[in-house]
């Protein structure tokens, strides 16, 4: 990945984040410069790796998802783009700026969840499963 590459999708996702929390949080003084800045040392904590689970992540992956790809292959398509890091507000009502860098798959099973409250739901999905066991 080259840099101008990284500072491109860093940039969209500031300004995914900006947009979203300027709509949700009208009266507070959130900035894209505050956003990338946050987002970048998310990253750099990161060290490649999925904040919750651990796995590395495929930075390879960032920016090319193809939508018209996705719909033909759907569920399959999608699956491929497992790993691509994504970037999780932890808690925004908390800390605007306060990110973690995550597989798409964890964004995904953690949606809008508290991280203590994700936590405990990964912890009733193991308990259940081992339940008869």
């Amino acid at each position: 990945m080259t840099e101008d590459h990284y500072l491109r999708w860093l940039k969209r996702k500031a300004d995914s984040h900006v947009r979203r929390d300027r709509k949700r949080y009208p009266d507070l003084n959130i900035t894209r410069a505050g956003y990338k800045e946050a987002i970048h040392e998310a990253v750099l904590r990161s060290d490649g790796k999925d904040a919750y689970t651990g796995e590395d992540l495929n930075w390879s992956l960032i920016s090319t998802y193809d939508n018209d790809k996705s719909r033909e292959g759907r569920h399959q398509y999608k699956a491929g783009f497992a790993m691509l890091p994504t970037v999780d507000h932890v808690a925004p009502a908390i800390a605007l700026s306060s990110f973690e860098i995550c597989a798409w798959k964890t964004n995904d099973a953690k949606n809008d969840l508290a991280y203590s409250d994700f936590r405990a739901l990964c912890e009733k999905v193991i308990k259940h499963t081992y339940a008869d066991k």
